[in-house]
């Protein structure tokens, strides 16, 4: 099974004429370009004073996510689309630059439950009380700043203008992304939890959304571990959920509306639906062999059904016609099963969605 795959900022915040940042941000994404492609890791510079943020000038306060300035809008979307962040920050006077106040100050949603990494420089402290101060900000907006850290005392690393990758610096660098991996995966349920269009699910604690096509190695563990009772049930094995790859289940995940219901970062069911001439065509409904008889089937099929566009004057779905507990549920909820079976054992049932 393939893992998502992260989207890492890595903020440099001097905007200072002359400062140092630049160059130490452009070395540590250097030395930190070979570990990411192994990690599976997007780095993505971002040069704070590039943003164009003046000091806050928002009316709605942040936790409201009403932006009314198009360079709110930019941030927003650059750090909501992120799994993570580094920061090169200098200290001054003893603690985080303003820069990297005012844009920590722009959002709230967008920075919950992503970790923080943290790379410092300066003289007497190598910048150590500038990350100090900025971690009661980050903590505050429910970042999770990470243990490892890279502090670079200039007067030892600092040559002509540019930072001497020493292998104690590069190790400390590989420690950060590293630990920023294993803290963001482990985070993601959190994160999931607050992406827009999440709605209570019937279970304590689940919730659903909306699949997209990175859901594809849950969606294609989820299938084989649904179908293999179908399987059992009509004396095959050619059934296509159990056979799809990775790949080709990204593919109908980009085309379909499906819905998965989730919890914990567990996938615990899902359905897909589309549009067909003037039918709702529903499929691939399935709950975790676990937690069968506990209502979610029907709740992800009614959810499905809700989908439907207004003109649609049926609701059609298969299954294999010896499939009798499937079969039981449609229709107990209204599904009539046609009386001809197609050729490879497939029931056809069918709902007036009128009604």
């Amino acid at each position: 099974m393939e893992a998502k795959s992260l989207r890492v900022l890595v903020l440099v915040c001097s905007n200072r004429p002359g400062a140092l940042g630049p160059t130490v941000g452009e070395w540590l994404v250097g030395a930190l370009a070979p570990r990411a492609a192994e990690l599976g890791v997007e780095l993505v510079p971002v040069a704070l004073g590039d943003l164009g943020l003046p000091f806050l000038d928002e009316e709605e306060h942040p936790a409201a996510g009403v932006y009314q300035h198009e360079h709110t809008r930019r941030w927003s979307a650059m750090a909501d689309a992120a799994d993570g962040f580094v920061v090169v920050t200098p200290e001054y006077n003893s603690g985080m630059p303003a820069t990297l106040k005012n844009a920590l100050d722009y959002l709230y949603r967008e920075w919950a439950w992503k970790p923080i990494g943290f790379v410092s420089y300066g003289n007497t402290s190598a910048g150590t009380r500038a990350v100090q101060h900025a971690k009661q900000v980050a903590t505050t907006l429910r970042l999770v700043p990470l243990g490892s850290t890279v502090a670079i005392r200039l007067s030892e690393v600092a040559e002509n203008g540019h930072v001497r990758p020493t292998p104690s610096l590069v190790r400390a660098a590989h420690g950060v992304m590293d630990e920023l991996v294993r803290v963001a995966h482990a985070l993601r349920p959190l994160r999931e939890r607050e992406r827009p269009g999440t709605v209570p699910g019937p279970l304590a604690g689940s919730y659903a959304r909306r699949l997209a096509p990175d859901d594809a190695p849950e969606v294609t563990v989820l299938q084989r571990c649904c179908w293999v009772d179908e399987a059992l049930a009509n004396d095959t094995l050619a059934v296509r959920a159990l056979h799809e790859s990775p790949k080709e289940v990204r593919g109908w995940l980009a085309t379909w509306h499906a819905t998965g219901l989730w919890r914990d970062g567990r996938l615990l069911g899902m359905a897909r639906a589309r549009r067909s001439g003037t039918d709702w065509h529903v499929g691939r409904l399935c709950v975790a062999p676990d937690l069968r008889g506990q209502g979610l089937g029907r709740w992800l099929l009614r959810t499905a059904e809700s989908a439907a566009e207004p003109d649609c004057s049926q609701a059609v779905l298969f299954t294999g016609a010896r499939s009798t507990r499937n079969i039981a549920l449609y229709e107990s909820e209204g599904y009539q099963t046609m009386p001809q079976v197609d050729a490879d054992g497939t029931a056809r049932l069918v709902k007036n969605l009128a009604l």
